[in-house]
């Protein structure tokens, strides 16, 4: 193989499985005339867009899996070499699937109350299983960011939560259950997102801490997962002057970021992936075309993910880079082709999901994620007080009646009535945005509630959102779901009778 051929190995633009037939042929043109290494899959160009366009969530659309299966076959039946599939599911393929598994998200997997770990890894399991036979061979997952800024625009939901250590830990833990289901998966977005306030999407955050503090917080858990043997890591765009001489450049065209103090000082051997090289924080720095790919490899990226300039990309890096240096890159690219089974693809069959299952782990998972964060559940009392026809029951923020309000099976009385109401919430949007989806109107009405009568709050969705209930001290508990699945109002119901 020539150099621009090895060089174009490292390439991995984005691919939509919703879009236009256009669309589908100029991606065959680059696997045919620029012979990119692999294609990182997104649902639709408007979902991929969502953070730009300010839209909370993406669109819903009809037969994705089957679509994506299709287009996987298609783009490997025209490579030479086969393309190192990828996808960005956090929570599995149902963070850009529709009707795929859905698990926990990561902050509901960092409220685990007992063998967090051993969980974890089974969920990073199943979810690498579902990908592996979906024909996906790396998931770019999961985040090791320590979220410890809770008005973060970004990571949220997304971080295993707060605490450094146990985010360094479920973090390996995810890691490791993907590996074991034989794909890859990378710890992301060093050298760590958490405490960010800009969303890199849309412009450059950056971090201001001294390098003690980032080796105390932000690095730590790339550092736990090095020392573990990770083999692969993404660079987020965000700057932190502490770690490159004072200066404010994104940390994915970072030399010293990425060649001195990950490879070098921190002794990472793996592969870097650069985040995603179409977003704001780092696009708009380079408007002519190829200069933002050849600095992204120059600063130490192996895999360029979801460049807008793969032809101009290619060729900038065939100039400036030596040989030397393009084949030491392209060796460790086919060795993970090698590893991951990709140079043996076959075409995928659309494969079936084991719903009982996977319905079986989530209801395990919310017995022991569900967790009472304020004043207790007298299930007696409760049981008591609905039998008097003194127990009253709002849900908000749902369309039609809850699988909680079914199962809950204690009879409610009007509200005026009560003595006692479970308020249930149900969180519209898993971010920030617009108040997490929720209504003023509605919210205001919930703090009215609960300053005049004894209520206990069920909150079902991220937790970040409680924040907009402000006094939770005027509630006599709280109780907290994390995830609205029907496995997880089931368990809370239960709770809530006690059983």
């Amino acid at each position: 193989m020539n150099k621009i051929q090895k060089i174009s190995q490292f390439f991995s633009p984005a691919a939509f499985i919703h879009d236009t037939e256009e669309n589908y042929q100029a991606i065959e043109r680059l696997i045919i005339e620029q012979e990119i290494g692999g294609l990182t899959f997104f649902h639709s160009r408007h979902s991929a867009a969502a953070n730009f366009e300010k839209r909370a969530e993406s669109l819903d659309t009809e037969d994705t899996f089957e679509k994506l299966i299709g287009l996987i076959n298609r783009y490997q039946a025209l490579s030479k070499i086969p393309l190192l599939i990828s996808i960005d599911g956090e929570y599995g393929l149902a963070m850009r699937i529709e009707k795929t598994p859905q698990y926990p998200f990561a902050i509901t997997l960092g409220a685990l109350k007992k063998d967090g770990e051993k969980w974890v890894e089974e969920v990073g399991y199943r979810m690498g299983l579902d990908m592996k036979r979906s024909g996906i061979h790396l998931n770019l997952a999961p985040c090791a960011d320590v979220n410890t800024n809770p008005n973060n625009p970004v990571i949220g939901y997304r971080s295993f939560g707060d605490q450094t250590e146990n985010v360094a830990k479920l973090a390996f833990a995810a890691y490791s259950g993907m590996k074991k289901a034989g794909i890859g998966a990378c710890l992301k977005h060093f050298p760590g997102h958490g405490d960010t306030a800009v969303d890199s999407h849309l412009g450059l955050p950056i971090l201001q801490k001294t390098k003690a503090e980032l080796e105390a917080e932000e690095l730590f858990p790339f550092q736990y997962g090095i020392d573990r043997g990770v083999e692969m890591i993404m660079v987020g765009h965000l700057a932190v002057p502490a770690l490159t001489g004072g200066k404010d450049i994104p940390a994915s065209i970072s030399r010293e970021l990425i060649t001195d103090l990950l490879k070098g000082e921190m002794g990472f051997q793996g592969l870097v992936i650069s985040d995603a090289l179409n977003m704001k924080a780092v696009a708009n720095l380079y408007p002519e075309p190829g200069e933002l790919e050849w600095q992204a490899f120059h600063a130490g990226n192996d895999i360029l993910c979801f460049s807008d300039h793969v032809k101009e990309g290619i060729e900038r890096i065939a100039q400036n880079a030596s040989d030397k240096e393009v084949d030491a890159v392209f060796e460790k690219v086919i060795d993970l082709k090698r590893r991951l089974g990709v140079l043996k693809a076959k075409p995928v069959k659309v494969p079936t999901f084991d719903w009982e299952s996977h319905s079986q782990l989530q209801k395990e998972l919310a017995e022991n994620y569900i967790s009472v964060i304020s004043g207790e559940i007298k299930s007696a009392e409760l049981q008591a007080l609905a039998r008097e026809g003194k127990l009253g029951f709002q849900e908000f923020f749902t369309q039609n009646p809850s699988r909680f309000s079914q199962d809950i099976k204690l009879e409610f009385s009007p509200i005026e009535q009560a003595e006692k109401v479970i308020i249930a919430v149900f969180v519209p949007s898993h971010k920030p945005l617009n108040q997490f989806g929720m209504d003023q109107a509605m919210l205001d009405e919930i703090k009215e509630l609960a300053k005049n009568k004894p209520c206990i709050l069920v909150h079902f969705g991220n937790p970040l959102a409680l924040k907009h209930l402000e006094k939770l001290e005027d509630f006599e508990a709280v109780v907290c779901g994390y995830q609205g699945f029907e496995e997880t109002q089931e368990v809370m119901a239960k709770t809530l009778q006690g059983l």
